[in-house]
């Protein structure tokens, strides 16, 4: 597995995600201990990737990293694993939600992320 102390790989890693809409994100539950993979979206902004939970700071996989924030994500066949800085600054969630709409389109992010309260940023 690729760490983000390979500058290498993360070089690797970040032009690998020019070309995804949607990653993969394996997380440890906090209750279980075992690990869950969904699909997500997200958004690029230099070195740093930004996620949206659906449902905010409700969204279990949410919850899941404020315990556990070591996260691994997969693009393109490469992969990270890096420790996530969960947010409720309403600024930086206002950011975010502009960056998804640029990318995925205003109607689907009004959809998905409805009263939008929280963010997630990981350092690649």
């Amino acid at each position: 597995m690729t760490t983000t102390s390979n500058n290498k790989s993360n070089e690797d890693f970040r032009k690998a995600l020019d070309s995804e809409n949607e990653i993969t994100m394996t997380f440890v539950g906090r209750k279980t201990g075992k690990k869950f993979s969904i699909p997500i979206w997200f958004v690029k902004n230099g070195d740093k990737l930004y996620f949206l939970p659906v449902g905010g700071t409700k969204s279990k996989w949410y919850r899941n990293i404020v315990k556990n924030p070591t996260i691994e994500i997969r693009a393109s066949g490469k992969q990270v694993s890096a420790k996530t800085r969960p947010t409720q600054d309403k600024k930086v969630v206002d950011d975010v939600m502009n960056g998804f709409r640029s990318k995925y389109g205003t109607g689907d992010v009004k959809r998905y992320y409805p009263g939008q309260n929280a963010a997630v940023e990981l350092s690649i």
